[in-house]
């Protein structure tokens, strides 16, 4: 391993996915205000703040196979660049509908994900992966400073300029990263994108892995962008003191990631799943009091024990998918996108027709131990002739 080359690589790729990730979080924050302004209703609002995730998870697996394909590098690169227009054009916008497809199109630095693990871990042996995709991982540190400093600057000039400066660091780190950035040196052909997609329904291991981050990132995004709207509406905070409450919520969750991994390394990924789900299952059942040390704790609890999960999938996923890790990462990616899609949805609605949000965060806490139950019959349970034959099963280096 070239040590140089994989530190350099690791720092480019982080810096990149923050910056792709805080431009992925700009509308949270502003959602508020967004809804002021317009006289926007409940469910406008929560498809605004949830628009931006469903094309950054969608789009994530063909992306990852991309990067697979033609290195990480070009992809990561381009796709820096180009998530600075939708940046640029939202702060010319003056309808609800211009946010939509604006931020539809901003969802695409959701992608970044993907393109970044597949992109470093070639960089690093199987016994080192799971801290380096920890770290590489807090770089979703990202949505916390968008969280903290998009109401700063907005009240320090508007959310318009905030836009476009957030557009100028996309462009200009998308320049440097074409610049510095290199691919890791190839070990085998590169596989087609037909052979790469029949990996996925070939290897249903794969599919279950998404699950588990539908769950852990999933629910560290869909708190992030939904956090600040509740800490005003149910405590009645002020934007700026609900965005630094959720920022310390992100960063405790990225700080974990790298954690995860590296406790990956040491106990395996799927010991460390069974922690996680366990955890989170309690402490998510916090959210559903509308007292602030409760909900608090259970905020900050769910944050350590997702951001060790998230940690703890991806050090799985090159140990099971050394040769499509970009593919396999694409459809976790993916899933772990759509799991923060739809909870800001099902949270609108609940609070529609139910009248509070309990609901939601009851829901999170049956998912974790339904993860729970999975990863102990697939990963724990087996005998160690079974689990040579998942060995056996894994897509060949």
């Amino acid at each position: 391993m070239n040590h140089s080359g994989a530190a350099r690589s690791l720092s480019l790729s982080t810096l990149a996915f923050a910056i792709a990730f805080a431009v992925w979080g700009m509308i949270s924050p502003m959602a508020k205000t967004f809804q002021t302004e317009m006289a926007l209703t409940e469910g406008q609002i929560w498809l605004l703040i949830a628009i931006p995730v469903i094309l950054g998870s969608i789009l994530r697996l063909p992306m990852g196979m991309l990067a697979d394909r033609y290195g990480g590098r070009i992809v990561f690169g381009l796709l820096l660049l180009f998530i600075a227009v939708p940046a640029l054009m939202l702060s010319m916008v003056s309808s609800y509908n211009g946010l939509l497809i604006w931020g539809l199109v901003l969802g695409m630095a959701g992608t970044s994900f993907s393109v970044g693990v597949a992109f470093t871990s070639k960089w690093f042996p199987p016994e080192k992966q799971g801290l380096a995709l920890g770290i590489y991982g807090a770089g979703n540190v990202g949505q916390s400073i968008a969280l903290f400093s998009v109401p700063v600057l907005s009240s320090l000039w508007s959310w318009q300029v905030t836009c476009r400066l957030f557009a100028a660091v996309a462009l200009l780190w998308g320049i440097v990263f074409l610049c510095f950035a290199r691919n890791a040196p190839a070990a085998a052909r590169p596989k087609s994108l037909g052979e790469m997609a029949r990996v996925l329904y070939r290897q249903p291991l794969s599919w279950l892995l998404g699950l588990f981050y539908f769950v852990t990132f999933g629910g560290f995004v869909a708190l992030s962008i939904g956090l600040p709207k509740l800490l005003q509406e149910i405590f009645h905070l002020t934007r700026q003191d609900a965005g630094m409450r959720v920022a310390g919520f992100v960063l405790l969750a990225t700080l974990m990631r790298p954690v995860g991994g590296w406790l990956s390394d040491r106990v395996g990924g799927a010991k460390m799943l069974l922690i996680v789900f366990s955890g989170a299952s309690l402490l998510a059942l916090g959210l559903t009091r509308e007292q602030m040390v409760p909900f608090t704790l259970g905020a900050l609890g769910v944050a350590f024990f997702i951001g060790l999960g998230n940690g703890a999938v991806f050090k799985l996923v090159p140990q099971y998918f050394p040769r499509d890790t970009g593919t396999v990462t694409g459809l976790v990616g993916a899933m772990g996108g759509l799991g923060g899609f739809f909870p800001p949805l099902a949270l609108g609605y609940i609070k529609t027709y139910a009248g509070s949000y309990d609901l939601g965060f009851i829901l999170l806490s049956a998912f974790c131990i339904a993860c729970l139950a999975l990863n102990y019959a697939v990963f724990i349970k087996p005998t160690g002739n079974r689990r040579s034959n998942m060995a056996a099963d894994r897509p060949s280096s």
